[in-house]
């Protein structure tokens, strides 16, 4: 029963993944703030959202039957590893992936207003990654996998830098739109490690945990987050610059 369940999600999780995946390059390759970039942004956030869910649903049904819901993995991975990488590690990337697809969304249609970024949704949303981000380092810690204390991290440093863009005293005029950019670019990062990384597993299980398919996708977000904040900061330095018209 699990695994027929399991293998539903699989499909559902693919589906959604892959849409949202083909939609992320829209936005970023594209004009921002077009027709396109806000159509393709809104099926990027949908799906991420779904994608996040489902991954949510594997996650627990691998908690429940590791080997069962993973036959393909039986005598080359311990139950332990299997609960750990595809059910406690997936469940903080699935909830760290909804609650970037979801809090970059609030970023773009609040803007300044950050009190209606304080929804229940979004608040709800970072206590709940962070108690996920910490239980996936302390089951990395017990089976002696540091690959899942480190991307605990991320998931830590998503709801700090979160909390501090909501609640800070005096925000920059531009930070909303670089809140939306970490956050999208994020959840792009999650939906390509996901299929390079776990995708992998299914079909060369040796690889699951080769670095370069975690740092890959990571690496290359990363680079293009602190891209596009530069522009933005050059952008706001040159309207700060510019002479005020006299009446």
């Amino acid at each position: 029963m699990e695994h027929a369940l399991f293998e539903i999600l699989v499909v559902a999780h693919i589906l959604t993944g892959a849409s949202g995946a083909i939609a992320f390059w829209i936005p970023v390759l594209g004009r921002k703030g077009d027709k396109a970039h806000r159509k393709a942004g809104a099926v990027f956030v949908t799906t991420m959202i779904l994608t996040g869910a489902f991954a949510m649903g594997m996650s627990a049904l691998t908690l429940i039957e590791p080997m069962g819901t993973h036959p393909h993995l039986v005598n080359k991975f311990e139950p332990a590893f299997v609960r750990g990488i595809f059910g406690w590690l997936m469940l903080h990337l699935g909830l760290l992936t909804i609650n970037l697809a979801w809090y970059g969304w609030l970023c773009v249609q609040h803007r300044t207003r950050r009190e209606r970024m304080r929804e229940w949704r979004n608040l709800a949303l970072q206590p709940l990654l962070f108690a996920a981000a910490a239980n996936c380092a302390a089951q990395g810690w017990i089976i002696g996998e540091p690959l899942m204390i480190g991307l605990s991290v991320i998931g830590v440093a998503t709801v700090l830098t979160n909390l501090w863009f909501l609640y800070k005293p005096a925000p920059g005029a531009m930070d909303w739109l670089k809140e939306h950019v970490k956050a999208l670019i994020g959840a792009g990062i999650s939906v390509y490690t996901a299929f390079m990384a776990f995708g992998s597993v299914r079909l060369l299980p040796e690889l699951a945990l080769n670095p370069a398919m975690w740092a890959a996708p990571a690496a290359t977000g990363i680079g293009y987050i602190l891209w596009r904040w530069r522009l933005i900061d050059r952008s706001q330095r040159a309207q700060n610059r510019a002479p005020v018209a006299s009446s």
